[in-house]
């Protein structure tokens, strides 16, 4: 029997780990990429003696990437190392509070009982119920394409049906917390998490109180090497098994016949295949790679997520009261995302994060310096005049840093890369630079996100942070596994 063609349109780390489960079944499998390099938004630069990791910066549920090198037959530990961080991030708040997250639940709920205005056990409580939701929820909505009849056929989601009421989706994250705790830092401490996937904790729904269970139970992790070091091992990985990439590709159109995908168009050759993928924004995939058919515009037209600005400073000094993931809170956090949700500005006063990786790599900066990701959650690219709004929130930013650190910032900035949603669009090919595709302001944003496959063409299949599950590394990696799955249930 001849072996099928499966041909992949991005090299990003939804499309990578098709790749790697498609070749390990048995498929020929090619990846065609716009780009000159791998991982979508998961790349690194360097700069002035500072290396950058430039894209999502947290690694959690390391599970889904042993699992293709479990699939693969390969051993994990020749290709990508991680260790387990005992501190999950450093909180800074204006009133003076900080606090550390602490890993182990016990001792984070101690530490949060002595620092907040709360008792322990609800801490805990508040741990075993967004436990629940996951444990109910995952294999229905992130493991599984939603738009499939059999997914709901099954007794996991029967479960979740009738524990509804338990899911919180009728209130919002933010009101769900206030009803739990009473401390308004502990309220924006977990209403922080709705950033996990571009949304407002304001707007989008309780259900959402399960994310900090990702990061608590499951833990946060840090790459050796840096969070690059999961594109790179991804890539040799699946070019190690067989997969054929080809770089500065950009694919002109999905070649169809009738109702069925056949291959690609590229540089006026078509390339016949008998799947193909996009792991390509779902926006720019219908306006350009399907213009021929009908595009969903009720999809396509939905909110954007967030998006970012972000600043690659090279920081001459060494700060020790910071980690690798450090939050330095927004006094009114409420106005913060109205304006970049409604108003499509960014706040005077926003949130500011601050990524370390030379705090586990010292080799990421010089001796006796720091590389600083800061980065603030933005709306997505609408036309504003991004000039002004980047000049206006760098200085705001080194004006809140400084205040908070004791210590004029920019007089240790010796090195500086800017990214904003107009080059995250430019170089990733996100839809108006937003990082998540659709927001998931909407209680059934779940089922509203495009599947990972269309009905009207058969072969056709679509993976990444713009389509089901969702962004992020660990649903970008169950995205991939939901299309293998789909393509070998249909063979």
């Amino acid at each position: 029997m001849k072996m099928k063609t499966v041909i992949i349109i991005g090299a990003g780390i939804a499309g990578m780990a098709a790749a790697i489960r498609l070749k390990s079944q048995g498929y020929n499998v090619t990846v065609y990429e716009a780009n000159t390099y791998p991982g979508g938004k998961l790349t690194a630069f360097s700069k002035s003696g500072y290396r950058f990791d430039m894209g999502p910066s947290l690694f959690t549920m390391p599970q889904f990437i042993e699992q293709l090198f479990k699939v693969a037959k390969k051993p994990i530990e020749t290709y990508f190392q991680y260790k387990k961080k005992s501190i999950v991030c450093n909180y800074f708040y204006e009133d003076g509070t900080t606090f550390s997250a602490l890993a182990d639940e016990t001792e984070f709920a101690k530490s949060a009982a002595e620092t907040f205005d709360v008792d322990k056990s609800e801490i805990l409580d508040y741990f075993k119920k967004s436990k629940k939701k996951y444990d109910l929820t995952a294999s229905l909505f992130l493991e599984k394409s939603l738009h499939k009849t059999s997914t709901y056929l099954n007794t996991d989601s029967l479960k979740a049906i009738f524990n509804l009421n338990s899911l919180d989706i009728n209130t919002t994250l933010s009101d769900y917390n206030s009803k739990v705790f009473k401390d308004e830092r502990l309220v924006q401490f977990y209403n922080r998490f709705a950033t996990y996937n571009g949304s407002s904790p304001y707007q989008t729904p309780g259900i959402m109180s399960m994310i900090p269970h990702l990061e608590q139970y499951f833990g946060t992790y840090f790459p050796k090497g840096g969070m690059h070091s999961i594109t790179m091992s991804l890539f040799q990985l699946a070019k190690d098994i067989g997969v054929t990439f080809n770089f500065s590709s950009k694919v002109d159109q999905i070649v169809t016949k009738g109702n069925k995908a056949i291959g690609i168009e590229i540089n006026g050759t078509t390339v016949i295949s008998d799947i193909v993928i996009s792991n390509s924004d779902i926006v720019p995939t219908y306006r350009y790679l399907l213009k021929a058919h009908k595009a969903p515009e009720k999809i396509l037209q939905q909110p954007r997520s967030s998006s970012a600005l972000i600043f690659y400073w090279g920081i001459k000094k060494v700060f020790p009261q910071l980690d690798l993931h450090n939050i330095f809170f927004s006094e009114d956090y409420k106005t913060e995302f109205d304006y970049i949700f409604d108003k499509k500005d960014v706040y005077y006063d926003p949130t500011v994060y601050i990524n370390i990786s030379s705090k586990e790599e010292p080799n990421d900066a010089p001796e006796g310096c720091e590389n600083w990701f800061t980065m603030i959650n933005v709306p997505s690219n609408t036309g504003q005049d991004w000039n002004s709004i980047v000049a206006d929130a760098r200085q705001n930013i080194i004006k809140k840093l400084s205040r908070l650190l004791n210590e004029d910032i920019s007089e240790l900035i010796e090195s500086e890369t800017v990214l904003d949603p107009r080059t995250i669009a430019s170089n990733t090919q996100s839809y108006q630079g937003a990082l998540y595709g659709a927001s998931s302001n909407n209680k059934y944003a779940a089922f509203l996100r495009h599947p990972n496959f269309k009905s009207s063409i058969d072969n056709l299949y679509f993976c990444g942070g713009s389509v089901h599950p969702g962004g992020g590394i660990p649903l970008c990696l169950l995205s991939g596994k939901i299309v293998s799955d789909l393509i070998e249930a249909k063979s």
